[in-house]
């Protein structure tokens, strides 16, 4: 069985494109980021910690752990969670690039073996106007995306140009990247 560690319903609708059965399960893993630790490395260590935090549940099965980090400059960017902070992070990303950092983690948990792999996607915002980005906000709501903008809806009018092996991965789960790990452990996915 496939399990999605995750309760977002991004990476739920992105994973059912591949029209394999899976389940849910939302795992309990403290998202901060360490002191030390580059954005790159926190999204993998929580994408692996999110597939091995249902590993208990699911001892025979796969396990699908993901995250995402977005950077400006040296600055991470989390979910802004209100309107006035999507505000506040439009304003800033505004005409400038954004990475972003999603890692992928494919966990055995009947050998312990896990597959890991980052995928970066560069971002340029466009130089829209407050009033573009407060229309926006209050059409799509992007409070729980980093970045403030859904690209897989209205807030590709705000972005100018997305760089990336993956264009899944800005959405949050790397479906190419994930593809090659089913195949490694086994299931074919056509």
């Amino acid at each position: 069985m496939l399990i999605l560690a995750s309760s977002s319903p991004y990476r739920r609708q992105l994973l059912e494109r591949l029209r394999l059965p899976f389940a849910i399960c939302a795992p309990h893993v403290d998202e901060s980021g360490h002191s030390a630790e580059s954005a790159r490395d926190t999204a993998l260590r929580l994408a692996q910690a999110k597939a091995q935090a249902v590993a208990d549940r699911y001892p025979d099965d796969l396990i699908i752990g993901s995250d995402q980090v977005a950077v400006l400059d040296s600055m991470p960017l989390g979910k802004p969670g209100s309107h006035e902070a999507a505000f506040a992070q439009l304003k800033l990303v505004r005409g400038r690039p954004v990475l972003f950092h999603t890692a992928l983690c494919l966990l055995d948990a009947s050998t312990g073996r896990s597959q890991i792999e980052e995928v970066a996607t560069l971002v340029r915002f466009r130089n829209y106007t407050d009033a573009q980005a407060a229309r926006y906000l209050k059409l799509d709501e992007p409070y729980d995306c980093a970045g403030s903008a859904k690209i897989e809806a209205l807030g590709v009018a705000l972005v100018d140009r997305v760089e990336s092996t993956d264009p899944t991965a800005l959405i949050g789960l790397p479906l190419i990247a994930l593809v090659s790990m089913l195949q490694r452990a086994g299931v074919e996915v056509l």
